[in-house]
C-alpha cells in the first residue's frame, strides 16, 4: 500500500451514508419483500460511482465504495455464508447487558436510544450446519462496481472492507460445531475466500474487527486478562485466514463499535496494543480522535512498531457531531508523525459514519464537513512536516 512519501495521505474506515432511494430498495431486499432487481443493480452502480467521485473531491486519497451495497459492515455476511438459519425473535444488541448499559441504564434504555437502533433490528440467525462461503457473485459485483467507479476518478488507491471471523462468531451463535474453536476455524476458512478475492482483484483488504477491543465492554463477567485471552485466540484465527496474503496489502481496523454513549468502560489501548500488533497486516487503523482515546497516542511511543508498518489513526470521529478544526487534525497527525515518522502515518477516521444502512450515525452533511476538515488538516500537517 502507498505511504505518505511527500505528504500525509488521507483515508477513512469504510461505511458512508447511502442515498435515500438506494436505501429504500435495500430495505425491501433486507425485509424479503418484492423489489426491482434490475433497478437496484443500476442504482447501486450509480451510487458507488458517485461516492468514489465525492470522496476524491473532498480530498480523500485512499477510497472505497462507501459500502453502498451492504446492509451493514457486519450483517452483510448473512448473504455470503452458508449454514446460517433464522430463529424466532430479533437479534439482541451486543450492548444490551454491557458494562456501559449497567452503568448508565437510563441513557441506554431511553426512547432516543431505542429510536436510534430501530433501523438496525433484524432477525436472529445462528450457525446450524456447515459454514461455507457462497457470496462469490455478490462479491464479484461489489468489486466490479468499485473498479468501474475508480476509472478516471483520480483516487490514489482503493480498499475493500471485510469482516473479521471473530465478529461473525459473536453475532451468529454456533449451534452446529462441537466446540468454540472448531466454529471459529470454520468461519476463518470461509472468510478467507473473500479476503483472497479482494486482494486478487487488485484492492487493499481492510479487516474490520471492532469486537477485538469491544468484547471487554460487552462482557462484564470477564476481566482484562480474560478478554486478552479471548482476543489472542481470535487474532490467531484471523492470521490463519490471512496466511499467504501479502501483509503490505492488508489494513486492520479495530474500534469500540458504534456506541454513542459515555464509554467509560472502553478497553484501554495499553491493555491490548501488543495483541493488535500480532495481526498480519501492513497498517493499523484505530480510534484516536474522540475524547476517550485521544490521549492514547503516547502509548505508541513504547509499542515497538515494526519499521514496515503504517499507522492510520482516527483524526476525525463519528462519536460527536462537532466538526474538528483542521488545525486540531494537523496537530493530531504531527503527534503520530513525531512518534513513528511522517511516511508511516495516514490520516483516518475513528469508525464508519453509517455502519448500518440508514443509521447515519452522523448526518451526511456533517460527515462531508468532517471529511473536508480531515483533508485540510492533512494539508496543514504536510506543510509543517515537509
Amino acid at each position: 500500500m502507498k505511504r505518505s512519501t511527500d505528504r500525509i495521505l488521507t483515508t477513512h474506515v469504510g461505511s458512508l451514508p447511502r442515498p435515500d432511494d438506494l436505501f429504500a430498495l435495500m430495505l425491501l431486499k433486507m425485509d424479503g419483500k418484492p423489489f426491482d432487481e434490475q433497478a437496484y443493480a443500476i442504482r447501486l452502480q450509480g451510487a458507488v460511482k458517485d461516492i468514489v467521485r465525492w470522496q476524491v473531491e473532498l480530498g480523500i486519497d485512499v477510497v472505497n465504495d462507501g459500502e453502498m451495497g451492504k446492509p451493514s459492515f457486519i450483517t452483510y455476511v448473512g448473504e455470503r455464508l452458508s449454514g446460517l438459519e433464522k430463529r424466532e425473535g430479533e437479534r439482541p444488541s451486543p450492548f444490551a447487558r454491557s458494562r456501559e448499559s449497567i452503568s448508565f441504564p437510563e441513557f441506554y434504555q431511553s426512547e432516543l436510544a431505542a429510536q436510534a437502533s430501530a433501523s438496525r433490528r433484524r432477525a436472529r440467525t445462528v450457525c446450524a450446519s456447515p459454514m461455507r462461503y457462497k457470496g462469490q457473485q455478490q462479491l464479484k459485483t461489489e468489486l466490479a462496481n468499485l473498479k468501474a467507479a475508480l476509472e478516471g476518478a483520480g483516487a490514489a488507491e482503493a480498499f475493500v472492507p471485510s469482516i473479521a471471523p471473530s465478529n461473525v462468531e459473536v453475532t451468529q451463535p454456533n449451534e452446529y460445531y462441537p466446540s468454540e474453536e472448531a466454529y471459529l476455524l470454520a468461519v476463518a476458512d470461509a472468510m478467507r475466500e473473500e479476503y483472497k478475492a479482494i486482494i486478487d482483484a487488485g484492492f487493499l483488504l481492510q479487516i474490520d474487527d471492532p469486537f477485538l477491543v469491544s468484547y471487554y465492554i460487552m462482557r462484564p463477567d470477564l476481566d482484562v486478562a480474560g478478554c486478552r485471552k479471548w482476543a489472542e485466540a481470535r487474532v490467531e484465527a484471523l492470521n490463519h485466514a490471512l496466511a499467504g496474503i501479502p501483509e503490505d496489502r492488508i489494513r486492520f481496523h479495530t474500534c469500540y463499535s458504534i456506541n454513542m454513549g459515555p464509554r467509560i468502560h472502553d478497553m484501554e489501548l495499553k491493555d491490548v496494543i501488543d495483541i493488535i500488533l500480532k495481526v498480519r497486516a501492513g497498517a493499523y487503523s484505530f480510534e484516536a480522535a474522540n475524547p476517550r482515546h485521544e490521549h492514547e497516542w503516547k502509548v505508541w511511543k513504547d509499542a515497538k512498531l515494526p519499521d514496515d508498518k503504517i499507522l492510520i489513526p482516527g483524526v476525525i470521529t463519528q462519536s460527536t457531531v462537532l466538526v474538528e478544526h483542521p488545525e486540531l487534525v494537523a496537530e493530531r497527525l504531527i503527534r503520530f508523525a513525531n512518534v513513528v515518522g511522517r511516511e508511516r502515518v495516514i490520516a483516518g477516521a475513528d469508525c464508519g459514519f453509517a455502519s448500518f444502512a440508514g443509521s447515519n450515525e452522523v448526518h451526511p452533511s456533517i460527515t462531508w464537513a468532517k471529511f473536508r476538515a480531515l483533508a485540510e488538516g492533512a494539508q496543514l500537517a504536510s506543510r509543517k512536516l515537509w
